[in-house]
């Protein structure tokens, strides 16, 4: 067998995996230091940002958290699939946030200054096209003007079965996950509580959601485990349950997971009526963001811990940028900033769509379409995490150092 890592020693474990997958790269330092990125927000000398509608924002709105997402029903469209730090709150967040985002892939790719510069100008076309009345969602949904990364990631989307979600992510194995490097044994209690709570009408309905599943198909669990995943999650209790609908010959096998849900980082509007449970909080910021991943989002409570459970879909996939050409830049900003203006879109009526949109509009100077709010901030956001980063990979360095 494997080495693997016991309950009580998940912790240390998981610290030092999180710093591990930091220093990998700048970019995936943005991507592991959500909490921060509002610290430096708050601290930075950036312009007043636009007043917009209090609507549900994603909170960490960047590159690897947008991606192809199954619905229920088949379909499949680019959307958000990562809501732990939805809030309602300003929707310029998530437009820094995700200007950062590119901003230091465009640093990974080598690209010039200028590309930055117009990437975000791509950002603001894309993001204000979603506001334009009577636009059908075209974005997140792969039709004309989709750049050649997110068609082919589509394209193995809508490909993928149960075969190639078990090979990629329990080895192929059918009745019991392979404790290892990825999944750990989980403790007595943790095991009964898993049992117990996959034995609830609630979990039952949301294993027989899909439209290939009869309504009344028992649901069994086949096994359960600690699942190592994710970068800034690490160290919260996640958990990889694998499920059999159905029985005789029409049984299906699906993949549960069931995550932690915290207090969000991303700062709410004062005044806004959100649940006080943070799993609720994120299933319904889910049914606003994303319809297709939200519908098969289920909030709950294991051990004394809200959590929330969704069922990974063969479709479910990261868009994975490596590397950038200037067009693909310009291309990819403008895309991903769409499929984010229809996720806040969709909550408004049409005139608060046309207002949030005049607003947009009167702060963007003719010279230049980023405007200033935006490029102050991700330009004293892109400096700031450089230098932590570099502190990051200095320390990361000295505690290997001193390990050996």
């Amino acid at each position: 067998m494997k080495h693997v890592i016991p309950p009580q020693d998940r912790i240390p474990t998981l610290t030092a995996e999180r710093n591990r997958k930091m220093a990998t790269s700048a970019h995936a330092y943005v991507r592991g230091s959500t909490a921060r990125f509002y610290e430096w927000l708050e601290a930075s000398d950036k312009a007043t940002l636009p007043q917009g509608p209090e609507v549900w924002i994603c909170g960490d709105c960047h590159i690897g958290n947008l991606g192809p997402v199954a619905s229920s029903g088949g379909a499949i469209a680019i959307q958000i699939r990562d809501l732990d730090q939805t809030v309602i709150g300003s929707p310029a967040h998530d437009l820094i946030r995700l200007g950062l985002s590119l901003a230091m892939a465009a640093r990974g790719s080598d690209l010039p200054g200028v590309t930055t510069a117009r990437m975000l100008e791509c950002l603001m076309d894309g993001y204000e096209a979603a506001f334009q009345p009577r636009l059908p969602e075209g974005a997140g949904n792969g039709t004309g003007g989709t750049p050649e990364a997110v068609r082919l990631v589509m394209h193995e989307a809508s490909k993928r079965s149960w075969k190639h979600l078990a090979d990629d992510r329990i080895e192929g194995v059918k009745r019991q996950l392979p404790l290892g490097k990825k999944f750990w044994p989980l403790a007595a209690e943790e095991r009964a509580a898993v049992l117990e709570l996959f034995g609830t009408s609630e979990v039952h309905r949301l294993a027989t959601v899909l439209r290939s599943r009869d309504d009344d198909a028992p649901v069994r669990v086949l096994d359960a485990a600690y699942w190592r995943k994710g970068c800034s999650s690490l160290g919260r209790l996640r958990l990889a349950v694998l499920v059999a609908v159905g029985k005789d010959k029409a049984v299906r096998h699906c993949l549960m997971d069931v995550k932690e849900a915290v207090t969000a980082s991303a700062p709410r509007s004062l005044d806004a009526s959100m649940p006080r449970d943070n799993a609720e909080r994120v299933v319904t910021g889910a049914h606003a963001l994303s319809p297709f991943l939200g519908e098969r989002m289920l909030a709950a409570r294991l051990l004394g811990k809200s959590v929330f459970i969704r069922e990974l879909l063969p479709q479910d996939l990261k868009l994975e940028i490596e590397h950038l050409t200037q067009d693909e830049a310009k291309s990819v900003s403008q895309y991903l900033a769409q499929v984010v203006g229809e996720a806040h879109a969709r909550q408004l009526d049409a005139s608060e769509r046309k207002q949030w949109l005049s607003e947009l509009r009167r702060s963007r100077p003719k010279s230049l379409a980023a405007p200033s709010w935006l490029w102050n901030s991700v330009v004293d956001l892109v400096a700031t995490h450089e230098a932590a980063y570099l502190q990051h990979c200095r320390r990361y360095a000295l505690d290997a150092a001193a390990a050996a």
